[in-house]
């Protein structure tokens, strides 16, 4: 999995933190550090392919700054996952027969969330932004990669593997629990369009849109353990 360096270490100095505490004012503050993991199902919403979700996970850390007086807590953390991804085709140009071509990704995201105490230290409301760097399309099953993608002429399977690698996600989601274990159900959406750089890779679209247009989303259903 290629990730880029800088990605990994504005995530590292964001969650390698020790638990303290400190004064600001009047208000106590605790930082607090937390690891999570979960399954994910994974999609693509685009009027350009058939898609289908399909399972995945990932797993992260971070940090989370708590304020006892206020509303709200705010945690960066950063995270790993590996999504996958089915999309229609066909095995030869002439081909009546349908066969789902299976596309895994990976990628690194990084967040910024308030997490909103609707019940302190059991029950939160978290949303807030999130970066994410990610790889390309990689085959499942490289049997696959000269098959032709569905609502195309002679678009191939490969040729749409070179997806936009900086994407701009939403997070929300709720955890639930005890204080320092906690469920996690989570759906994030990218505002970015990740197919844009299919654009400029000179395809031949034939029998479709020239146009490229995609909207990643992600469920996250995970565990949360914190220190």
């Amino acid at each position: 999995m290629k990730i880029n360096k800088h990605v990994l270490l504005v995530a590292l100095l964001l969650c390698i933190v020790t638990k303290i505490e400190a004064q600001k004012g009047n208000y106590p503050i605790k930082n607090g550090f937390s690891f999570f993991g979960g399954i994910t199902k994974f999609d693509i919403t685009t009027d350009n392919f058939i898609t289908s979700q399909s399972d995945g996970f990932l797993g992260g850390m971070s940090a989370t700054v708590d304020i006892p007086l206020r509303w709200y807590n705010i945690g960066f953390g950063m995270q790993l996952s590996e999504s996958n991804i089915d999309i229609l085709g066909r095995p030869s140009l002439v081909s009546t027969e349908n066969e789902f071509i299976n596309y895994k990704m990976f990628a690194a995201q990084i967040s910024m969330l308030m997490h909103i105490k609707v019940i302190k230290h059991h029950f939160t409301i978290d949303v807030g932004p999130m970066l994410q760097y990610n790889g390309a399309l990689e085959f499942k099953d490289k049997a696959q990669e000269d098959y032709f993608v569905n609502n195309y002429i002679n678009l191939t399977a490969k040729d749409i593997t070179q997806i936009s690698q900086f994407n701009f996600n939403g997070a929300a989601g709720v955890s639930l629990g005890i204080k320092n274990f906690k469920l996690r159900g989570q759906y994030i959406y990218g505002f970015t369009n990740i197919l844009n750089k299919l654009e400029n890779e000179s395809l031949d679209t034939t029998g479709g849109d020239a146009r490229f247009k995609g909207n990643q989303s992600m469920l996250v259903l995970g565990a949360m353990v914190s220190f």
